[in-house]
This record gives C-alpha cells, structure tokens and sequence, in this order.
C-alpha cells in the first residue's frame, strides 16, 4: 500500500489546487525522502537536470515562440480574414469563423491556451457586438481551441512522440483528418443553436470567387506554414526541433518584411510569452520526470499493465477504459501535464493488445483536449470565463452541446482507426 501513497499525495495537492509541477515534485519527494530511502537524493536531482537535456524539447519553445510572433505579426489577421470570407456567409457567421480560424490557428501556434487567449481579444468582442451572447461566445472559443493541438504542430503530439518512439512526422501528419472532423462537428452544432437562437451570417451573401482569391492572396504566406513545416520535415530537410526554429524565422520574415506589422518593440512581449510558456511546460515535464522515476522504481506501469490485461483482452474494451480514465483526468490536469503522467502508464497495455501507437496518440490527446473545455477544471474553460468575465455556470450551460459533438468524434476515432492511420499509411 505504501507504494501508492505518493499517487493518493498527488491527487490530494490537484484538488487543493497546488500547480501541477509543484504537485509531482512533492509527491515524488516525499517518496524518496521518507518511504523508500533506498536511491540518493543526489540522483533525484540529477534526474531533474537531464530531464531537460533533451535536444527535441527545444521545439517546444520554438513553436510557443512562433505562435507568439504570429500574433504581433498582422498573420492572425490574415488568418481571419480568410476564415471569414469562405464561413462569414453560413448561419452562425462569426461563430463558424471562429473555428475555422482555430483550425488555420493549429498550423502555427499548436497551443490551446494560445488559440483561446488570441480569439477571446479579437474575435469575441465583435461576435458579442453582433448579438452573440458572451457566454456563446467564449463556449465556442474554448471548444474550436481544442482543434489548434490536434491540426500540426501541436505541442501535445510532440510531447507524445517522445515518451512514445513515435515518428514526429507521423504523429503530426495523423492529426489533420481528426482536426478537420472535429471542426466539421462544432460547426454542425453552432448551425444548429444558431438557427434557432438566429444568429446572423457575418456576410449577407457567400464571397464571389474574386473576393476569397484577393484575401487567399493576402494571407497565403500565413497559409502555407504548416505545409512547408510538414514538408521540410517528410522529405529530410530539417528535424522537428529545426522546423520549430525555422517557424519562428519565417513568421518574423513575414511580419518585419511582407505584411510590415512586426516592430522591434514587440519582441520583449515575444520573448517574455516565449519565457512564461516555455518555463510553465518544462516545469512541468522535469517534474514528471522526478515523478517519472518513482513510478518506475516500484514497476506501477508494469502493475497497471498487468491489471488491465487480467480485466480484459479486448482491445476495443481497454482503449474504453484508456478513454473513461483520460476523460476523468482530463477534467482536472492540463493536457501536456496529464499526457507525460499518463502515456508512460497506458502505451505498455495498448502495445501488449497490438493497437497502434500513433492511434492511441490520437485517441491520448483529443481526449485529453477535451478534457480542457470540461468543468470542475479544465484550463481553456478558466482562461476564457477570466477572460471574458463569464460565470462558470454559464459557460457550462453554452458548452455542453459542443462536448457531446467532441465526444461522438472521440468514439469515431477510437473504434475506427483508419481516420487517424490514413494519411500515415499513404505516405509511407
């Protein structure tokens, strides 16, 4: 029993709202310093410092940074504008935009948070001033955020390539066809509640092709990111960690040189975003790494595993219980934290029951995702409702509609792994 003493620990500091990474630490301290005392505390603090001695984490700052000069480089702009002109006609005009614009957001930024923050300054304000409710309004901005990790190069899918093996390339090439699918769901939904509620289109009638070939042409430098990142990494030319700096390089060409919106004093904003979201993510990491240790110092995935198999050896049935767990999780941890405890823990039962890594990947992190727009914590439903001064309760209320479209693409991808092997399969 001693052995799970750090896990109850742990969840006992989640629900006294102690941060993630200082919840990990402790617990794994407490377990080295005073249950088993058999490894050195010098060890635990070098587990800290070769945690971060990991040349593929430096995509992570790259891509933060890259969604940050993004930003403050005129691309959301174009971004919006492009959204706006091919979904501005549909019922529920702005609504749909918003996420559309999430999925062109997921090419550069791949964060949520970043995704959610960003269209609760520019979007939401115009949609409640065309007579959206605010709550609405920031339901759908935390529900199409979800989009941005899946659509490459999400954050998430990079951490699970490397606590999993798993290709980058694969893993970012898999998440185009759930984040579209995703996105077709929420917009089914906001035409739905936007006809009843009426809802106008943002345009009185669709675009004339003149007009989506002006505004393709003014945002295809936005546009074509994620293809030469996608690209550049499949045929060899740079590594992931190499496409994140080239991201950065190339978003701060195009806002200094073509849209010409980038100035010099933007760039202490930049870093200090880059240095806040880079020190927030790899805190958390090198504390799950200290977490990490203990888990494999008392074989917990080996005893999980065991357990899983023994309950059941239908793959189908534990990819079930993989999605009760994450979902339940989800709703408590943020999704990059919740996927370095968790991955460890879940890849040796599904690789024992022959599903596909890069499936369970997928299936890890939509859920995951959807966890963050869930109630009693998830993060892009706190950051929105802060945001926009909206009660919890009525962000509930306006969101509940959206989790159960997520949840039907959850099931889709999880019994049908084709939609998330296809692309995968055809490049290979």
């Amino acid at each position: 029993m001693s052995s799970f003493i750090p896990i109850i620990v742990l969840f006992i500091l989640f629900f006294l709202n102690v941060p993630i990474a200082f919840s990990l630490m402790g617990s794994a301290l407490l377990f080295f310093a005073f249950i088993n005392t058999n490894m050195d505390l010098d060890l635990i603090m070098q587990t800290f410092i070769r945690s971060a001695e990991s040349f593929p984490l430096l995509a992570i700052p790259f891509f933060i940074m890259a969604g940050s000069v993004m930003n403050y480089s005129g691309i959301s702009k174009r971004l919006m504008g492009m959204a706006e002109v091919l979904t501005g006609h549909f019922i529920g005009g702005l609504a749909q935009v918003n996420i559309l614009l999430s999925v062109l957001m997921g090419g550069i930024s791949g964060s949520a948070n970043a995704d959610a923050a960003m269209q609760c300054k520019i979007l939401v304000p115009e949609m409640v001033k065309r007579g959206y409710s605010k709550s609405f309004s920031g339901a759908i901005t935390a529900a199409s955020s979800i989009v941005s990790p899946i659509i490459p190069p999400g954050i998430v899918l990079i951490i699970y390539s490397l606590l999993s093996n798993v290709s980058v390339a694969r893993m970012f090439i898999a998440g185009y066809i759930p984040g579209i699918l995703i996105a077709i769901s929420l917009m089914i939904v906001v035409y739905i509640i936007s006809k009843k509620r009426k809802y106008l289109p943002s345009r009185e009638k669709r675009a004339t092709f003149k007009e989506i070939l002006k505004q393709f042409k003014d945002s295809i430098w936005a546009l074509i990111m994620p293809f030469i990142i996608i690209l550049g990494m499949r045929i060899g030319i740079f590594t992931p960690t190499e496409a994140g700096a080239m991201a950065v390089v190339v978003t701060t060409l195009i806002g200094i040189f073509i849209y010409k919106e980038l100035k010099i004093s933007n760039f202490g904003l930049i870093l200090k975003e880059t240095i806040y979201g880079t020190s927030t993510v790899m805190f958390i990491i090198i504390a799950a790494n200290v977490f990490g240790s203990y888990l494999s110092w008392e074989r917990i995935p080996y005893r999980l595993t065991e357990t899983l198999l023994n309950f059941s050896s239908s793959p189908w049935l534990l990819l079930l219980i993989i999605n009760l767990i994450l979902l339940f999780v989800g709703m408590f941890i943020d999704g990059g934290a919740a996927m370095i405890i968790l991955a460890p823990l879940l890849i040796p039962a599904a690789l024992k029951l022959g599903i596909d890594p890069l499936h369970l990947g997928i299936v890890m992190v939509v859920n995951i995702m959807i966890g963050g727009v869930t109630p009693p914590f998830g993060s892009m439903m706190f950051l929105t409702c802060s945001l926009l001064d909206i009660k919890i309760q009525d962000f509930i209320k306006e969101v509940v509609p959206f989790i159960i479209a997520l949840l039907v693409v959850l099931l889709l991808l999880t019994y049908l792994p084709q939609i998330s092997l296809f692309l995968p399969n055809l490049l290979n």
